[in-house]
């Protein structure tokens, strides 16, 4: 559906769809699963910020309750405060303010 969308279009279709293809039949996913999907799908915005604070938090609150499910809404709040603080994003910036 999305052939002719933008690059910021198809990037969060993405988001999205990889959301859904690990979420349960509620739309949810687990803490747990949550983790693993970050582990596995994010992993170069992740890299290297094992000794941040922040992120030493966010993913501690991952590990708690892991009763607790984690809404589409809640994993895009997540995927953007885990991009902010990523080393790679400030690649991303330096590569753009280089041209």
């Amino acid at each position: 559906a999305l052939r002719k969308g933008s690059d910021l279009e198809k990037a969060f279709a993405t988001a999205a769809l990889v959301y859904n293809n690990y979420a349960d039949p509620e739309s949810k996913l687990s803490k747990a699963e949550t983790k693993s999907l970050l582990q596995s799908q994010f992993w170069h915005f992740i890299q290297g910020q094992e000794n941040k604070p922040k992120y030493q938090e966010i993913i501690s609150s991952l590990d708690e309750e892991s009763e607790s499910k984690i809404n589409f809404e809640d994993f895009m709040i997540l995927l953007v405060s885990l991009t902010l603080m990523s080393d790679l994003l400030q690649e991303i910036k330096n590569v753009k303010n280089t041209k």
